[in-house]
């Protein structure tokens, strides 16, 4: 193969792939904020979309650690006395699912609504 043919060949490989990924569905992140104070989620009730990917930012405004848990999202993370963490979730089915504080899990509790 020529170079000429080369570079046509690679020239049409590059428009495919680019098509297609125009083509392709993007869905972005949907970003939810939980602030823990007093060994409460602030606030105890966030919503999202079904049908993207979820990103939980969690800040922990107490000095005192909590971990956040939950059974129906499968995860758990401690979250130090004034840090953050970052909770990645993929896209989940429209529901509720229940979390909780797991050092204070009588006043540390919330739920993600998936609409």
């Amino acid at each position: 193969m020529t170079r000429a043919g080369r570079m046509a060949w690679w020239g049409g490989a590059v428009a495919i792939c680019v098509g297609m990924a125009a083509a392709a569905p993007v869905w972005a992140d949907q970003e939810l904020a939980l602030t823990i104070r007093g060994h409460r989620f602030e606030p105890t009730e966030v919503r999202a979309k079904a049908g993207s990917p979820i990103v939980l930012k969690v800040t922990n405004a107490d000095a005192t650690p909590e971990e956040f848990e939950s059974t129906a999202l499968n995860r758990e993370k401690l979250v130090r006395g004034g840090g953050t963490i970052t909770i990645r979730l993929p896209a989940l089915k429209p529901g509720v699912y229940e979390f909780f504080g797991e050092f204070n899990p009588k006043t540390a509790t919330g739920r993600l609504v998936i609409e």
